[in-house]
């Protein structure tokens, strides 16, 4: 694959719900790759997960709140060098700085992190399915337990969304449990999501059906993305959300304009020469046959 050869896509559990939300949604972020700023949700919630990776870092003994909160700061300073832009949504940084905190001690409250280590953070996992779906992807955390069960956590910092807008929560697991499942050939014994603000998780214990039947339905849902993108037809879909779309200017259904379709940049046999290129390059990504531990 040469430097001018577009990336190919894979689904990631973002880019799934930017297309069951808006198809033109998904094109503008993904295929076209149009800038959007930075929130300061966003910002906030990197900064707490940076935090909490460099804390399974240490010791166990030295895994304490305190020692996380003297983090903030160095973790602040060295995400606005290497990323200046992300402290543009931020009016105060010592606001910033509690509420960052106060996410901190909603994970100690849920967890003490003395009593184990994790088996990989931040786990790079770029495959294709045996359906042929190509996916992509960063796991927060993977816990094994010594007699061998698997849990899959993720971190959340925004609100716990109420059981009836849960299925975008849900979904985001159950990819990550299917895609570890088909990685390692273990199913996850639990999927973890743990709310930080609220002290609350969302859990599930996934069952080799269930994740099946989402493969399925991620294989109907990247046929549809194909099909939308080797036509050039990706349709607005509107909704309550469209009031938070950082691209509605753009939409026709708001009387905008997107700009020229550039074209569709891949396909699931180009992401398989992507892995295998990674792999060649010793980036040693979890693929198929490549266990990360």
């Amino acid at each position: 694959m040469t430097a001018a050869t577009p990336k190919p896509l894979a689904i990631s559990p973002s880019r799934a719900a930017d297309y069951r939300q808006c198809p033109l949604l998904y094109r503008l972020r993904t295929i076209d790759k149009l800038p959007e700023p930075k929130s300061i949700h966003q910002v906030r919630g990197t900064l707490v997960h940076a935090v909490l990776e460099t804390m399974f870092d240490w010791p166990r003994d030295q895994r304490t709140y305190p020692a996380a909160v003297k983090q903030l700061r160095p973790a602040w300073a060295a995400m606005r060098e290497q990323e200046p832009e992300c402290a543009e949504p931020v009016a105060d940084e010592m606001q910033l700085l509690i509420e960052a905190r106060l996410l901190l001690r909603g994970y100690f409250s849920m967890e003490n992190p003395v009593g184990f280590d994790p088996k990989a953070q931040e786990m790079y996992v770029n495959a294709v399915l045996p359906n042929g779906v190509p996916v992509r992807g960063f796991i927060d955390r993977v816990d094994v337990a010594p007699t061998g069960e698997v849990r899959v956590v993720d971190y959340k910092t925004g609100k716990m969304p109420k059981p009836q807008y849960s299925a975008t929560a849900v979904a985001q697991m159950r990819f990550y449990g299917l895609v570890y499942w088909r990685l390692f050939g273990v199913i996850p014994t639990q999927l973890k999501l743990m709310y930080l603000g609220v002290m609350d998780s969302l859990i599930l214990t996934p069952s080799r059906e269930e994740l099946e039947f989402f493969e399925r339905d991620l294989g109907d849902l990247w046929q549809k993305i194909v099909a939308d993108g080797q036509a050039g037809s990706f349709r607005p879909r509107t909704s309550r959300l469209c009031d938070w779309c950082p691209h509605q200017a753009l939409c026709p259904a708001f009387g905008g304009t997107p700009p020229p379709y550039p074209g569709w940049p891949g396909s699931a046999a180009d992401a398989v020469a992507e892995v295998s290129e990674v792999l060649a390059d010793g980036a040693n990504p979890a693929a198929p046959g490549t266990p990360q531990p």
